[in-house]
């Protein structure tokens, strides 16, 4: 899991600069307006929407804010209709790249995610040529003053905690896709802070970069991730600590 325990701590620093520019309430309010348009406005009978407002909350977002982009998914407002779309490719030294789309221009999107590509020496492949290298996995965040890592497994354990990572001020906790809200419920019956609650895609091996294609890689992560129509970018690369800190 090394790789993995890296490469979500890049997400973790990359997601702190998105939020400085912004990027992240227009992520969230995009969400949260397709998860109430596919699920409904009520957040008990609805898990996507959920984990939309976890995000919003873990990101301080208004609640006017909140409250209008789920209204917008509903039709209580004028709103975009927005269309789910996985974009796949290869960047510098072979790594595979999923790239997690909300657009209202499929056309417009698809020719500007495959420039991307092309600009940072990568490739758009065809669907499917990269997904089966990932799983998909449940993630929740916990506060480490909120509880120590034996106590979470205590009482995470039988409802579905599968492992749980150390992420600095935060214990990652990870589940199978389908046991994610039933962790969570367990963790908070017993008074245990769940900050986030959400899906990542994990790789299932990685890509060692180091020089100029590591350069180049995060280059590419970084344009894609920027994309206005780009909710998440999940990657197979591994870069070590000390060349991560001369690129940063």
């Amino acid at each position: 899991m090394s790789g993995h325990s890296r490469w979500s701590t890049i997400k973790h620093k990359k997601g702190a600069a998105d939020a400085k520019r912004g990027k992240v309430f227009t992520k969230v309010i995009k969400e949260l307006t397709v998860a109430a348009r596919m699920g409904g406005a009520d957040a008990d009978s609805n898990p996507r929407l959920r984990r939309a407002l976890d995000s919003a909350r873990a990101n301080n977002m208004p609640s006017d804010t909140v409250t209008r982009a789920i209204k917008r998914g509903t039709g209580e407002l004028e709103g975009v209709n927005y269309e789910e779309i996985v974009y796949e490719g290869y960047g510098p030294g072979g790594v595979a790249i999923l790239v997690d789309t909300l657009t209202d221009s499929k056309n417009r999107t698809v020719g500007e995610i495959r420039q991307l590509f092309t600009r940072h020496n990568g490739n758009m492949g065809e669907s499917g040529c990269v997904g089966w290298m990932f799983n998909k996995r449940g993630i929740l965040t916990v506060p480490k003053p909120k509880a120590t890592e034996d106590r979470l497994m205590e009482v995470g354990l039988d409802a579905g905690i599968e492992e749980i990572i150390d992420q600095g001020e935060n214990w990652e906790v990870q589940t199978a896709p389908d046991k994610i809200d039933v962790v969570k419920k367990a963790l908070v019956a017993v008074d245990i802070e769940v900050t986030e609650a959400k899906f990542e895609k994990i790789p299932q091996t990685t890509v060692r970069l180091e020089g100029r294609p590591a350069e180049t890689m995060l280059k590419l992560y970084e344009a894609l991730e920027e994309h206005d129509d780009v909710q998440a970018v999940w990657a197979n690369f591994d870069i070590p600590d000390d060349v991560m800190e001369g690129l940063e």
